[in-house]
């Protein structure tokens, strides 16, 4: 077991709790979290570029001349690609860049990385996580105990005030525990567990 040390939402340090070896002190895989944040990226991809066609371009369907006789090229559209004002051969349409990747891989991933954090002493399990209103200010005064540049927050989707407080934020992320990703754990240097988060993910991670 991996023991850490809990500490309250003024940085004390209160109690100690022991956390599983197979998810919190996993061995690197760069590979895998290459292909969980290559996965995450896709997923979110828009994949919304287009290019209007021959069928699409605004013009006439009309032959522009006779076919033979006039000593020019046979033409017979004005939205042919040939045209500046033609339609696009080849180009980009709407399209989904989304794919699965298996549970098991990902959630190695994620291990991978929540471990690393652990061994640089990046990751903090706090009591609870109160605020106590909705405002940025006040938030922001709440955590200045703690030393961080960006920080990722996982607690539950039903502290609002948290969720509302922080979303404002560009250095501070905050989101329930079931939204945790390998992405935004890189993307920010810390990480905020609550008691009750880290050990719901515990439950998620060991299945």
């Amino acid at each position: 077991m991996v023991k850490i040390k809990i500490k309250n939402i003024q940085s004390d340090d209160v109690s100690e709790m022991e956390l599983p070896e197979e998810i919190f002190n996993y061995p690197l895989k760069e590979h895998l979290i290459y292909e969980a944040v290559k996965n995450f990226r896709a997923n979110r991809r828009s994949g919304n570029a287009a290019t209007k066609t021959r069928g699409k371009v605004s013009g006439s369907g009309k032959k522009l001349w006779r076919q033979k006789g006039t000593g020019r090229a046979r033409m017979g559209s004005i939205r042919s690609p040939l045209w500046r004002t033609g339609g696009i051969t080849f180009g980009p349409q709407p399209r989904d860049y989304s794919y699965k990747m298996p549970k098991r891989a990902k959630r190695n991933a994620l291990k991978s990385v929540l471990s690393e954090k652990m061994r640089n002493e990046r990751i903090w399990v706090i009591d609870k996580i109160d605020v106590d209103s909705n405002r940025t200010k006040e938030t922001l005064s709440t955590l200045k105990k703690f030393n961080f540049d960006k920080l990722l927050i996982v607690d539950k989707k039903e502290n609002s005030k948290l969720i509302l407080s922080t979303r404002n934020i560009p250095n501070i992320k905050a989101i329930d525990c079931s939204e945790i990703n390998v992405y935004d754990t890189l993307k920010y240097n810390y990480i905020m567990f609550s008691v009750d988060a880290v050990n719901k993910l515990v439950e998620v991670l060991k299945k």
